[in-house]
């Protein structure tokens, strides 16, 4: 499966932005995805997961203002950033998740920037 996300850019605190992550292939209705991001320095943790059936889990940080969604036949996923914080700044990548881990194939990433 390739992945490409885009979508990321520059925002000042409180701002929007809407991340897509595209992906190849004709199993993607079947696959639970994630997104994962990391600053600077940190390690790589996961924001947000949306599973076949359309069942969200959401990071603490990030409840209440990131929202995770499909389009199955756009082989799409999207995450909404909503009042961002100047600690959501980082690099985000999304992933299929297999059993509780992403894969291998990471894929690049989009960068997001959040001033204050």
């Amino acid at each position: 499966v390739q992945l490409q996300a885009s979508g990321g850019g520059s925002v000042q605190g409180g701002g929007s932005l809407r991340l897509s992550c595209v992906a190849s292939g004709n199993l993607f209705s079947t696959f639970t995805m994630g997104w994962w991001r990391s600053a600077p320095g940190n390690q790589r943790d996961l924001v947000a997961v949306i599973d076949k059936n359309g069942y969200t889990n959401y990071a603490d940080s990030v409840k209440g203002r990131f929202t995770i969604s499909r389009d199955n036949a756009k082989n799409t996923v999207y995450l909404e950033l909503t009042s961002l914080k100047s600690e959501d700044t980082g690099f985000y990548w999304c992933n299929v998740r297999r059993f509780g881990y992403p894969t291998e194939n990471w894929g690049p990433g989009t960068q997001v920037t959040v001033s204050s």
